[in-house]
């Protein structure tokens, strides 16, 4: 019974503490991040890897063609062995994957955001070639998204100043 009090009386006192801070949702009326929300065009390689990471930004931000932003993303994967078995076969491989993007504002035509995330994913090939295949797609559709939310963290958190 205490601790269930003790519980609600910090959840209480946190919400407070961040109303008084200031604290606005990203995507809220006044949240530096509603700019970028459904006033924003992907531009990915005509690519498996720019269309999955280009559907995933959509999917956070929305899609507007005609939209004051544009977002370029070049996404690149290296694939690389990392364990093999006593015959020499590849067991296990990772997927390093980097994304270059440039948010550019089309009013002013200038670019407002630039950066590059990087991350990896990994996949086993011990099954048959069909398998390791789909595993192979698998880890690579999973690495898109990966790097598409970093994209989408590092874009709301510096939000804050891009014009309206």
């Amino acid at each position: 019974m205490w601790l269930h009090r003790r519980q609600t009386l910090f959840a209480l006192s946190a919400l407070v503490a961040g109303a008084a801070c200031g604290f606005t949702p990203a995507y809220g009326p006044d949240g530096g991040a509603s700019v970028l929300q459904n006033n924003l065009r992907v531009a990915a390689p005509e690519r498996r890897d720019g269309f999955l990471i280009a559907q995933r930004l959509e999917d956070r931000f929305g899609r507007n063609d005609g939209g004051r932003y544009v977002l370029t993303v070049t996404p690149t994967i290296q694939r690389q062995g990392l364990a093999t078995s006593v015959e020499g076969t590849t067991n296990r491989f990772q997927l390093t994957g980097r994304a270059d993007f440039e948010l550019r504002d089309k009013e002013m035509d200038s670019v407002v955001r630039q950066g590059r995330v990087t991350d990896f994913t990994g996949f086993s090939a011990t099954g048959s070639t069909v398998a390791t295949l789909a595993a192979e797609r698998d880890a690579a559709a999973r690495l898109m998204v990966i790097l598409a939310n970093q994209i989408v963290d590092r874009l709301v958190i510096s939000a804050g100043g891009l014009p309206e």
